[in-house]
């Protein structure tokens, strides 16, 4: 297995400069639905509302 294919912990992997690996529904902010971390939705978001709002600066 490729470790790129490893989902890895954004929360438990802060500042230790190592990759924690995910526990995927076992871990209070994983989203069993989408098979993806809390924080990774928020922050994928976070950066769609972003792009968002850069266009309609440029529209402007």
């Amino acid at each position: 297995m490729v470790k790129k294919d490893l989902p890895f912990c954004p929360l438990m992997s802060i500042g230790t400069g190592i990759d924690m690996v995910c526990t995927g529904d076992r871990c209070a902010w994983y989203l069993q639905g989408v098979k993806k971390c809390a924080v990774y939705v928020m922050a994928y978001n976070a950066v769609l509302e972003a792009n968002q709002r850069q266009q309609e600066l440029k529209k402007d």
